[in-house]
């Protein structure tokens, strides 16, 4: 007796299936494939040899999954979803090699998304229904349209938008605490009168370091993202000088997002924490002063990376 089901009107030709996973009618899966455990392999779904699954994989009706696909654990691929695996597919012409497809964990597939070959969907990420996903997604974006794009950030909450959390505050409350470790919102002088408006930053009281460098983001394509880096030891310190864009900080276990707009509010980055910059408005201006001097081997790109150094710190 397996320890897997199959359904009497599926037809499984694989043996590498593991435990409590289960395969429903009009469902056929190659003898090459390989299923992890407590996988639910809904009807009329098909499975070809070079595609494996990790555990409690969930695969909803009317998906083929074909050669070259990964989907690690706990993923969610919604029905209808469609993967390709071949840029220009032509009859009767087989490629020597099928271009790799990564679903990392925890990530979900809406209903009738399309994903084309050779893109990698990051962990926790969100694809839309119906968005067609044509360049890597980050993990945790939540993506949707056609071509998809980054629209949020899954688990940040709603964005905080950072002038309601400090007018919210006592006036003599110029530093305000967020969910995310380290990462706090800034609120610094403003002086307006009938010539204009000044906003005044002091290194010595209004950022919690001295700054060693500062650089300009600006001219940012709104579709576009920024960031999706941590430091190791580059403290940061984020206003946006004119404009408006959000920024997500996460310290590997709550992430949240601001929202920017105004130019006497600051949000403040310690080291190890993953930083987001995104929804840029056309004429946004954003500031960054820095602690440290340029440096390519203090960044972490990875987010499996970081969320490994914050393990063993």
């Amino acid at each position: 007796m397996s320890d897997y089901f199959v359904h009497p009107q599926g037809l499984c030709e694989s043996l590498a299936v593991g435990a409590g996973t289960r395969i429903w009618a009009f469902a056929h899966v190659l003898p090459g494939a390989v299923l992890g455990r407590d996988c639910n392999i809904c009807d009329h779904t098909f499975i070809e040899n070079d595609v494996v699954l990790g555990d409690r994989v969930t695969i909803k009706c009317g998906v083929q999954l074909w050669d070259g696909l990964r989907l690690e654990d706990d993923v969610f691929v919604g029905p209808n979803a469609t993967f390709t695996n071949d840029h220009f597919p032509r009859s009767k012409h087989r490629p020597t090699e099928f271009q790799k497809t990564v679903v990392s964990r925890g990530a979900s597939i809406g209903a009738n998304a399309t994903i084309l070959p050779g893109v990698s969907i990051g962990q926790n990420a969100m694809v839309g229904a119906g968005a067609v996903v044509t360049h890597d997604v980050p993990p945790n974006a939540i993506v949707v349209g056609n071509p998809a794009r980054i629209v949020g950030y899954a688990d940040a909450g709603e964005a905080v938008r950072s002038t309601r959390v400090l007018s919210s505050s006592p006036s003599d409350v110029l530093v305000q605490e967020t969910r995310v470790a380290g990462v706090t919102l800034h609120r610094l002088k403003l002086v307006k009168d009938m010539r204009g408006s000044l906003s005044v930053l002091e290194s010595s009281r209004d950022i919690p370091f001295t700054p060693r460098r500062y650089f300009l983001v600006f001219d940012v394509p709104s579709a576009e993202v920024r960031g999706e880096h941590a430091h190791y030891e580059c403290h940061q310190f984020l206003v946006c000088a004119k404009g408006q864009m959000a920024v997500v900080a996460d310290d590997g276990v709550r992430r949240e997002e601001y929202r920017l707009d105004n130019p006497d509010i600051g949000v403040y980055l310690p080291p190890m924490v993953w930083g987001i910059q995104y929804r840029y408005s056309a004429d946004a201006v954003l500031l960054v002063f820095a602690s440290h001097a340029y440096d390519p081997n203090d960044y972490i790109r990875n987010y499996d990376e970081f969320l490994a150094k914050k393990a063993v710190r």
